[in-house]
């Protein structure tokens, strides 16, 4: 796989999902990193993870001040 190959198949999903199971194996790890993220993953980066029971409650003001944030 040349060059171009191994950057359009970074850079473009629908591209990398016409590749074969061995040629994407064979690609090398994007040089930012993962492409794609889990469903785990996703949860913990927008903060969903964190359940409070007022609108403008955040984790710091609900483990900090709990006055503002009923239990």
């Amino acid at each position: 796989m040349n060059k171009n190959d191994i950057i359009r198949a970074w850079k473009d999903p629908f591209y990398r999902a016409t590749l074969s199971g061995e040629a994407q194996a064979a690609l090398p790890q994007h040089p930012a990193g993962i492409v794609e993220l889990s469903d785990a993953q996703l949860v913990v980066a927008s903060g969903a993870a964190v359940i409070t029971t007022a609108f403008d409650c955040t984790d710091y003001t609900y483990a900090h001040l709990r006055s503002c944030c009923p239990k």
